[in-house]
């Protein structure tokens, strides 16, 4: 099964509308094309890769116009295409490949982390000491394919048309130690150097802020340039990463994100805040 990409999200979403458009069931509309009711729910659900041209033959069912035809078909060729994370398909759980392959499309990444720095923010030698007291024992050849996943994640931050990224982090994972004073010291320098970048910003929670929405667990939410997108929000359990795309889910995640934001120093704040702890260690 292929990742869930936002391309193939939005080509899912595109051929349900359509079909609603025309006024057709799935049974009906999967009849059309000698499928079943099951295979076109997942081709609009985006769990299974519909073929260029299946889409040709559903949308031109529909009665939909050659253009609309024509650019569905060209988004059912690009959701085809392989993306850099496919070679570390072995290595991750599903839920990661899928996340990872909707955060390298979206123009707008939100993270909330309590107790480690964001992923995507995360020096290598901080991501090696995380990786070494993960919840599973791995070996050295392990942990370093692991610290490689992130750090070719971390590559768009810094290239061309990067997303606006907004971290927000909590007091107590700037504090906690992870490895030894170097492995934190350049952690931190690491997070000023990357809150001076114009798509990145930093803010922190101050523990004096008690407690507030986001003392359960971390929270990204990922925005895409098409409108017909809806948002993701990914949040981290005992069980892993769950992703949600439901409306009335990812409402709650915005504005869980809204009041950590409310709650956090401003960037300007913040950095003085990173240099003061830099400064007492």
């Amino acid at each position: 099964m292929a990742p869930k990409t936002a391309r193939a999200r939005r080509l899912g979403i595109a051929l349900r509308h359509h079909r609603e458009a025309a006024g057709l069931t799935l049974e009906t509309a999967a009849a059309e094309i000698n499928s079943t009711r099951s295979t076109l729910s997942r081709y609009e659900n985006a769990q299974t890769l519909i073929s260029p041209a299946t889409v040709r033959a559903l949308l031109t069912s529909y009665g939909v116009g050659a253009d609309e035809v024509a650019a569905a078909v060209d988004l059912a060729k690009d959701a085809r295409k392989p993306g850099w994370w496919v070679s570390y398909s072995y290595l991750l759980d599903r839920r990661t490949i899928d996340f990872i392959a909707l955060e390298a499309e979206a123009i707008g990444i939100a993270n909330f982390e309590p107790s480690v720095v964001p992923g995507l923010l995360q020096t290598a030698d901080y991501i090696r000491e995380v990786m070494r007291g993960g919840p599973h024992t791995l070996g050295d050849d392990l942990v370093e394919q692991r610290v490689k996943v992130r750090l070719d994640r971390q590559q768009r931050l810094t290239g061309d048309n990067p997303p606006i990224f907004d971290a927000i982090i909590d007091e107590g994972a700037l504090l906690r130690p992870v490895g030894n004073q170097s492995v934190m010291d350049g952690q931190l320098r690491h997070l000023v150097k990357m809150a001076e970048l114009p798509n990145i910003s930093v803010q922190v929670i101050p523990l004096t802020a008690g407690y507030h929405r986001g003392t359960r667990g971390s929270l990204h939410i990922l925005e895409f340039a098409d409108p017909e997108d809806p948002i993701i929000a990914s949040v981290e359990t005992v069980a892993g990463q769950m992703i949600l795309d439901r409306a009335g889910e990812t409402r709650t995640c915005a504005k869980i994100m809204e009041h950590l934001r409310s709650v956090a120093l401003s960037p300007a704040d913040s950095r003085g805040m990173l240099l003061s702890v830099l400064k007492g260690r």
